[in-house]
């Protein structure tokens, strides 16, 4: 039996502790910092740049939090170190750096956003997470990325991430498979991260009958309240969640 019950040891912060409050931004080394100092599971999200330098931010493009429009693939690290985050000191981070200063102290679940061929940012990953000592998961919305995982690091603890697509542009086909997770079978993903938003409970329960499931992503104390009991663990955003 593989132990996820890293997965299970706090709520989980989406994109690190951030705060516009406090002006910490998402996937930020400080959100990863605030996450730590709080013990919260840091959720992260990993693209790969031109240059194979892997670093940690969430959209394809940068511009939402940088005012550059451009897409993160089309730079290499050492151009896009050079641009701040919205109103901070702060770059995007290299997950290099992120792993250093995590450094085992909170378990990381990390996302992989790749409009790659799968093959071309999992082996980078792979090599970089095969030398970190702490606890972490990784998990995607492409299962191909999870079965590259499967076949090629199997002790690693891999996830699929799915919702009903509701509003994704994509064919009535792709969009069937990926809600009803059919690949399932082939994958064995060792844990099910599904849309909040676009599950009901009575199919939470069902899921959660066969794998650990995670919910994401809550925005409000009184959301955790009445999900909580129904998941396994809930991604969270936007509310003091300690």
């Amino acid at each position: 039996m593989r132990n996820l019950e890293f997965l299970k040891s706090s709520p989980i912060a989406h994109r690190g502790l951030h705060s516009e409050e406090k002006k910490i931004i998402e996937n930020s080394l400080g959100a990863f910092k605030a996450a730590i100092d709080n013990k919260l599971i840091i959720e992260l999200d990993v693209h790969l740049l031109k240059d194979n330098e892997i670093v940690v931010y969430h959209d394809d493009n940068i511009n939402r939090l940088t005012n550059v429009d451009k897409n993160i693939k089309e730079f290499t690290y050492e151009e896009l170190k050079k641009i701040k985050l919205n109103g901070s000191n702060e770059c995007i981070p290299k997950l290099t750096e992120v792993l250093n200063l995590v450094n085992g102290k909170v378990p990381l679940l990390i996302e992989i956003k790749n409009d790659n061929p799968v093959g071309t940012l999992e082996p980078k990953l792979a090599n970089i997470l095969d030398s970190y000592k702490g606890d972490y998961a990784i998990q995607s919305f492409n299962p191909l990325s999870i079965n590259w995982f499967k076949k090629n690091r199997p002790n690693v603890i891999r996830g699929q991430l799915s919702s009903n697509f509701k509003n994704d542009k994509m064919n009535i086909l792709k969009k069937f498979i990926l809600s009803k997770m059919l690949l399932n079978c082939i994958t064995k993903p060792d844990f099910i991260s599904y849309d909040v938003s676009s599950i009901d409970l009575k199919s939470v329960k069902k899921l959660r009958a066969k794998r650990m499931i995670l919910g994401w992503t809550v925005r409000s104390r009184e959301e955790y309240e009445r999900l909580i009991k129904h998941y396994d663990n809930l991604i969270c955003e936007g509310f003091k969640i300690v």
